[in-house]
């Protein structure tokens, strides 16, 4: 071993902190300063031509370090070369180290760091080496030949001139700074001064970085086989994309499973779409049943599974919308509000089935769009009329050709939510043939204990229907099957009055048609008279269409006037609606002014709401016949029948004689012969008329009744009194005769019509006839039929019709 003479000077020298570089003795380094407090050290050193302390940093990121954020072993440099750099102000330093040196302390001076050092050079004799130093600097030779195999790019020079170097302590220092890669790693090497303990060191440290090569190879090797493998599929991915691409195919088996892991879909619908989604991976590309099986996952991944919308919970907010929506309709707004109402009480809800029943052109339709925007739901109206397909209601097996789900599971695709409003329009006009009966298809989808669980026959899997609230409409009961109607909830619609038809025109169709047209409310004004007047003259139907269609007409027409005389506005009374509409196109057979023989006011219900229905009897001498006319349906003319026999059970009661069903032929005839007539309804006006034309009693003209009769003379309720009375207030009736059963109807009436008519109500036909026949005095004689008298005439007629309490009941 060689013998060194140890050199120690205790120094004072500005600090040039370095971030992951090492400088060490005899090596020339080269770095560029950026921080001010390096700038500083470097200016310091450069101006008094001084050596400066090169330290590590133990952490990179330090800004601004202390004593405690560097190494306690640096090395003594000379500054050879500084270049300031004007484009970022940094400062590029080649510098030579010169020695080892132990940090005593440092302290900042002058906007830099100054060190108290303790510097150590080694000097020695190094021609003759013995057989250990020599042995050691050929392992560190070998080792690092050995590390070199992992950077084959490292240039010869770098082995010719570790092998020229004799000093163990430089060839430590030398190869340190060329080949090993972790600044620790060097500070380690840079902490030793002895020379033999460097170079042991050295090679220990050598061996565990060709360990970590060579475990970052393996490791490296593995990934790169990895990633040939990945790149081996991805090719083959993209060869068989795009194969299937020239062949016409779609790469949809990813798209199909993004969509079943975006919708949520779990059980038995993701185990079914799974299946169909290898199917289609192995059916032939291009094949009839691979077009089927695209077809059928597009379908069933269309379907809003777990898609709902939240319901309007403010029911005053409902409220408003309905009312604007709607003149009215009291009876459906409270229903659908009780319906918001309990929904907040408890939010499961489910299985609301609600079918309006009314005559056409009464806003069925429309009212259940309105319904779905107050409670801020989807709508979808799904038309019923004419089907006669059980398929299409449930929908077509998809083997077959052209199959499609049904009108059920294409209206919740078409709605985007599980929970929509789902109008189910003309329910009582579906067909069954053949093809089997819709209707029972329907019994499923309305009833709330099935429909949690609907399967349509394309689709094939639950499907849970109890969150749509279900709206039925039809325009009569009589057509849908008993177990259907069984699962609904009946809510009648009936036909408008005037006053109502009157609101409706003012505040919903006329602004309607008025902005269709251009039109305003100061350009064209229609007077409230007007309207009225298109009403009793232009219209007879239960809704309003055909009113919205004569106030449209009214508009074009107003339009044109207004175009061609150039006039800012114009106003239309009803004195001008010929002028514009033709010719009234409704005339009312007008109430008589006089009392007749045998004339009774009746009263019909038609599809178009009520209507008079005057009934004359004329009896004439003959052998007893019977004869009916006006286009009687069987019902009436039973009514007929019954009120004869009656009349004969009780002629000596009303003064008629006993054999008049034998010396008399009687005809009844109910006018507008060509309008077929049927219903009960008519016995009461039929039994009057018989009695008034047997026995020469006129009827009071101002009185109208309605009522069905029997055998034994007891009068039976009736429907429809609210159309009925309100077809007699508009004649100009008053008084109203009734069976005593449907006095309970009267609050359900127009509050007009409740209020300025009297109804009388009739258990008997000696109600009605004691209250319909004018009162004649005992001693008179019965007048000719058909002969006039004057209404105001009353007296005692006990002689004629037995004596009774006259019972008037007015508005309860």
């Amino acid at each position: 071993m060689p013998r060194y003479i140890e050199k120690v000077e205790k120094l004072t020298l500005p600090v040039i902190p370095l971030r992951g570089i090492v400088a060490f003795p005899s090596i020339p380094v080269n770095f560029e300063l950026e921080r001010e407090i390096s700038k500083s050290a470097c200016r310091a050193a450069s101006a008094d031509d001084m050596y400066v302390l090169l330290l590590t940093q133990k952490e990179l990121n330090v800004e601004d370090p202390k004593e405690a954020d560097l190494y306690s072993v640096g090395t003594v440099a000379k500054i050879k070369q500084s270049i300031h750099k004007p484009q970022n102000g940094n400062i590029r330093v080649v510098a030579e180290g010169m020695c080892r040196a132990a940090v005593q302390s440092i302290r900042s001076e002058g906007g830099h760091l100054v060190a108290d050092v303790i510097s150590k050079t080694l000097t020695g004799d190094y021609s003759t080496l013995d057989l250990r130093t020599e042995a050691m600097m050929t392992e560190a030779m070998n080792t690092v030949e050995s590390l070199l195999r992992y950077a084959p790019n490292t240039s010869d020079d770098f082995m010719i001139t570790c092998a020229s170097l004799k000093n163990p302590g430089l060839l430590a220092d030398f190869i340190a700074s060329n080949v090993l890669m972790r600044y620790a790693d060097k500070m380690g090497i840079l902490e030793q001064f002895d020379p033999m303990k460097r170079l042991e060191k050295l090679i220990l440290t050598m061996e565990n970085q060709m360990l970590l090569m060579d475990t970052e190879r393996d490791i490296q090797r593995k990934v790169k086989q990895a990633m040939d493998e990945n790149q081996r599929d991805y090719y083959l991915r993209e060869q068989l994309k795009a194969i299937e691409n020239e062949l016409g195919m779609d790469e949809d088996s990813d798209k199909f499973r993004k969509k079943i892991d975006a919708l949520k879909l779990e059980g038995e619908v993701r185990e079914k779409l799974e299946k169909e989604i290898y199917r289609l991976e192995k059916a032939q590309p291009g094949s009839p049943d691979a077009a089927v099986i695209r077809t059928y996952l597009e379908t069933c991944l269309e379907i809003p599974w777990n898609k709902r919308t939240k319901d309007r919970v403010d029911i005053e907010a409902a409220r408003r919308i309905l009312d604007a929506d709607h003149d009215g309709l009291k009876k459906i707004k409270e229903r659908i509000l009780e319906f918001l109402a309990v929904k907040q009480l408890n939010p499961d809800l489910k299985n609301q089935i609600i079918c309006f029943v009314g005559p056409p052109g009464v806003g069925k339709t429309s009212l259940g769009a309105s319904i779905a925007r107050s409670m801020k739901r989807k709508y979808v109206r799904v038309s019923l009329g004419g089907i006669r397909d059980e398929s299409d209601i449930r929908g077509h097996r998809k083997t077959y050709v052209g199959s499609m789900p049904g009108l059920i599971i294409n209206g919740l695709i078409q709605a985007g939510a599980l929970n929509p409003v789902m109008l189910l329009d003309e329910v009582d006009k579906m067909c069954s043939d053949v093809h089997g009966d819709p209707a029972s298809a329907l019994l499923e989808v309305l009833d709330g204990e099935q429909n949690k669980a609907f399967r349509d026959h394309y689709v094939e899997l639950p499907v849970d229907l109890s969150e749509c609230l279900f709206i039925c409409t039809a325009n009569t009961l009589d057509t849908i099957p008993r177990p259907l109607l069984d699962r609904m909830e009946v809510i009648e619609l009936n036909t408008y009055t005037p006053s109502e038809k009157f609101a409706i025109a003012k505040n919903h169709l006329l602004p309607k048609q008025l902005k269709r047209h251009g039109l305003n409310r100061r350009t064209l004004k229609i007077s409230d008279d007007a309207i009225r007047e298109l009403i009793a003259g232009y219209t007879r139907e239960s809704g309003v269409r055909n009113l919205e269609r004569e106030i449209g007409a009214l508009c074009r027409k107003g339009a044109k006037v207004i175009v061609e005389e150039e006039r800012k506005n114009l106003s239309i009374g009803p004195e001008d609606l010929e002028k514009y509409l033709g010719p009234r196109k409704i005339i009312d057979d007008a109430v008589e002014k006089r009392d007749l023989v045998g004339v009774t006011n009746g009263l019909a219900y038609t599809e178009v709401g009520g209507d008079m229905l005057k009934v004359e009897v004329l009896p004439v001498d003959g052998t007893g016949k019977i004869e009916l006319t006006g286009t009687l349906g069987d019902v009436m003319k039973e009514s007929a029948h019954i009120a004869v026999t009656y009349i004969r059970a009780h002629a000596a009661e009303y003064g008629i004689p006993a054999d008049f069903y034998k010396t008399k032929d009687i005809h009844i005839h109910v006018p507008e012969g060509a309008v077929p007539k049927d219903g009960p309804s008519a016995g009461v006006t039929m039994t009057t008329s018989l009695v008034s034309a047997l026995s020469g009693i006129p009827v009071r003209h101002d009185v109208a009744m309605t009522g069905e009769i029997t055998l034994t003379g007891r009068v039976l309720a009736i429907g429809g009194l609210r159309e009925k009375s309100t077809a007699a207030y508009t004649m100009g009736i008053r008084t109203l005769l009734i069976p005593k059963d449907n006095m309970r109807d009267i609050p359900e009436l127009d509050p007009t019509v409740s209020a300025e008519m009297t109804f009388i109500p009739c258990e008997t036909l000696n109600d009605v006839l004691s209250n319909a026949l004018v009162k004649q005095n005992a001693e008179s004689v019965s007048l000719p039929v058909h002969q006039e008298t004057e209404s105001g005439q009353s007296a005692d007629i006990s002689s004629v019709i037995p004596t009774q309490n006259e019972r008037i009941y007015g508005t309860v």
